[in-house]
């Protein structure tokens, strides 16, 4: 009886550690394929960036006349028309107004100026372009710049799902027309909490400056000191 209970324990012992192994043969796979998908998806998109990279270079090489900047973000960009003489630049918050033209990298036009229209954007609080998104806080007003912007900071792999096709590098020419404070958060900064008690600090500081002049121009009078009569000489009436 006991040989028998030995050998069915025996038996679930064997069977189980059967179906663990041949668990473990079956995910190590999967694990594998993921691992190298994801690889490949690395190598490809590096390779289509230096791809991209390498057209936009051989465009800048081919107009020697203009001279293009590089930025940390991967876009290049030149001036039409370049503002020396302001300093300020669009900030989060402030209200940019501006002007765009949309071109493929041949140098076709997408999207034309009186296509898009005059564009309103609230700096770094509206979804745009990310390329867009930066070189807009590079310009100064009444500036026109043109900027060479690879697909991966342009519409990337979905397009716009209009007129951009999928990882399409694109040449965007932005004219800055003005920019301005949001009224709305001007309005917000002056009527704080911390502006009202500075406010009320303020004018108690001022009451009390305003009391303690009053007093100076306006000392107590003295008391009036009491008459001591002198005493008579008796040696000398």
């Amino acid at each position: 009886m006991n040989y028998l209970k030995l050998s069915i324990y025996t038996l679930l012992f064997a069977v189980l550690l059967v179906g663990c192994k041949q668990h473990e043969d079956v995910r190590r796979p999967i694990s594998r394929s993921s691992g190298s998908f994801m690889k490949k998806s690395a190598d490809r998109n590096k390779k289509l960036v230096a791809n991209e990279e390498d057209v936009i270079k051989k465009i800048i090489k081919s107009n020697p006349k203009v001279k293009y900047y590089a930025t940390r973000k991967g876009y290049w960009f030149s001036y039409d028309e370049q503002n020396t003489t302001d300093t300020q630049t669009p900030r989060k918050g402030d209200i940019a107004y501006f002007n765009l033209e949309i071109k493929n990298i041949k140098g076709q036009v997408i999207y034309s100026e009186s296509e898009l229209g005059p564009q309103t954007y609230y700096v770094d609080k509206q979804d745009i372009m990310m390329g867009l998104r930066d070189g807009i806080k590079l310009m100064h007003k009444n500036e026109t710049v043109t900027f060479l912007f690879p697909s991966h900071i342009a519409y990337g792999y979905h397009g716009d799902n209009k007129k951009i096709g999928t990882n399409e590098s694109l040449i965007c020419t932005v004219t800055l027309r003005n920019f301005v404070p949001d009224p709305a958060a001007v309005k917000t900064a002056t009527t704080s909490p911390a502006n009202t008690a500075a406010s009320a600090s303020g004018t108690a500081s001022a009451a009390t400056t305003v009391a303690k002049t009053t007093t100076q121009q306006n000392p107590k009078p003295a008391a009036p000191k009491a008459v001591t009569q002198t005493k008579k000489d008796t040696l000398n009436p």
